[in-house]
């Protein structure tokens, strides 16, 4: 096992390259740090697949206020208030920076943001990029940025596998790069790897989110909060791939409607139509998926022609398949696509661990509650990564030492294909008391070993475990068997790695075993 560069003792390390990493790299200039990314810069990454845009109270009718009341709606009674205020004030000013490093926002012919309408939003709020190429733009110029700054060093190719604790606080990273083990000093970490979609079979996520950053903060001692909340996104593109093609929700937002095999529209009965919250759209789509039939995203009548002017990606990806989105409705289904839960953080991204802060979807601060506001996570991260960089900067520092014994072996690479099904069925849209307790006994037969799919169990283990003790149905968590929200309930969940041992062991049936 070799031992990074003597120069990078002492500096932060960023575990994660996507906007939320990205960010914090840069508000970190100019003091030294280390960036590490799994794949080459850009590749195999959430945020340059996100479609509709960033949330900024920035229209004429709009201010910060309202935005951060439509967030509270939207998190169905668990969302932080404070959290929600803070994260929406501070929206322009995080809109006005990445203008000043590149980006180029779609505009109207008068010079101001054209904002689009989606769902649960009271106003029109998203600005977008290059039409439906928001994460991409935005991506591309942080990556621009972070080649330009000499004081971030970026090690691509990467594999954060364990995170080395003395003392009770974080001493290093153990990765791996080129089949090589590394160890990387650190006294401050910041997880920055996104999310957990690729643990279902159905999901619009990398199948590299598999929620590495979760697994190697657990086993460090971390708490994580509000696991049993994933978010389905109604509109996946229904075609057969893997991952599963966005459509996204700015469709809906320009007036496109859900519809059945028939033509019958499927949001009629509700009184925000097609944009009522996700979790509502979504559960609507699954029934009918459920049920044998089909959802259909028809947008000819609200856009018709101009289809592929609005939204370049979704037509062509549409093309690829063989769907003409300007004359024809498409396909779509809902998947997994955005987790409220998380590493349990404070507003500067502090987790329970001294020395490991967390941003961006990885973190569970309290801004999305149950339900996250549509276009909120590309605001979270450009927000909270300059909340956390200034704490990681301010942190005192204690003398680093040379990590020489009791380095754990390092774990094989993390493979997420033996639980998918089981998360896509037990732990998906809709949930009950038998399924969860299936779910559990299955991935805890995998989280506790040393295998390759271990990491991706136990992520998948704490939402199950989370899942079924919320005995209520609230935002994106719904449980048949309890279909009402229960004021007995309103509250966020917090687990640790000895909590899910002790829940899981008490549940576990031996007779259930995963297919391969």
């Amino acid at each position: 096992m070799d031992s990074a560069p003597q120069s990078f003792a002492g500096r932060p390390v960023v575990i994660g390259a996507g906007i939320a990493g990205l960010t914090t790299a840069l508000h970190l200039a100019p003091e030294p740090v280390v960036l590490l990314a799994k794949a080459s810069l850009g590749s195999d990454c959430a945020s340059a697949r996100a479609q509709g845009g960033i949330a900024v109270a920035v229209g004429p009718d709009d201010d910060p206020d309202d935005h951060a009341a439509d967030t509270l709606a939207a998190g169905d009674g668990l969302t932080e208030p404070g959290v929600a205020r803070r994260v929406t004030t501070e929206g322009p000013a995080a809109l006005a920076e990445l203008v000043r490093r590149g980006v180029v926002f779609d505009r109207r012919a008068d010079g101001g943001y054209s904002l689009g309408l989606e769902a649960a939003h009271t106003r029109r709020r998203i600005v977008h990029a290059s039409g439906d190429g928001t994460g991409h733009a935005i991506t591309a110029a942080l990556i621009a940025a972070v080649r330009r700054t000499p004081s971030i060093t970026v090690l691509e190719n990467v594999d954060a596998r364990r995170l080395l604790v003395r003392d009770g606080a974080i001493a290093g990273v153990i990765a791996t790069r080129e089949g090589r083990a590394v160890v990387l000093p650190a006294r401050r970490v910041v997880v920055a790897t996104g999310g957990i979609g690729g643990l279902y079979r159905e999901t619009t996520n990398p199948l590299a989110a598999i929620g590495q950053g979760l697994a190697l903060a657990a086993r460090a001692g971390a708490a994580l909060a509000d696991m049993e909340f994933v978010q389905f996104h109604p509109t996946a593109l229904d075609v057969g791939r893997d991952p599963m093609p966005l459509v996204s929700e700015a469709v809906r937002g320009e007036g496109a409607w859900l519809v059945d095999g028939a033509g019958r529209r499927i949001m009629a009965g509700y009184p925000r139509a097609e944009l009522e919250p996700r979790d509502v759209v979504a559960r609507e789509v699954w029934r009918l998926s459920a049920a044998g039939g089909r959802a259909y995203l028809d947008a000819r009548q609200a856009l018709g022609s101009r289809f592929a002017d609005r939204f370049p990606g979704i037509a062509a990806a549409c093309r690829a398949a063989g769907i003409d989105p300007a004359v024809e409705p498409i396909p779509v289904r809902a998947a997994a696509h955005y987790h409220m839960g998380g590493i349990a953080a404070d507003a500067a991204g502090r987790s329970t661990v001294p020395g490991l802060w967390v941003v961006g979807e990885a973190a569970a601060t309290g801004l999305h509650g149950a339900n996250r506001l549509a276009s909120n996570s590309l605001l979270e991260a450009c927000v909270c990564a300059r909340w956390v960089a200034e704490s990681v900067a301010g942190a005192e520092m204690r003398p680093w030492r040379r990590v020489t014994a009791g380095v754990p072996p390092i774990p094989p690479p993390s493979d997420a294909r033996g639980i998918r099904r089981v998360m896509a069925e037990r732990v998906g849209v809709s949930r009950d008391r038998d399924g969860l307790r299936t779910a559990i006994g299955a991935l805890a037969e995998f989280a506790f070993d040393a295998g390759p799919a271990a990491d991706p169990a136990l992520v998948g283990l704490f939402v199950a475990v989370a899942a079924l003790q919320r005995e209520e149905s609230r935002g994106s968590h719904y449980r048949s068997d309890f279909p009402r929200p229960s004021s007995a309930s309103a509250r966020r969940s917090f687990l640790r790695l000895a909590d899910l041992q002790h829940a899981a062991l008490a549940m576990v049936d031996r007779r259930v075993r995963l297919e391969a």
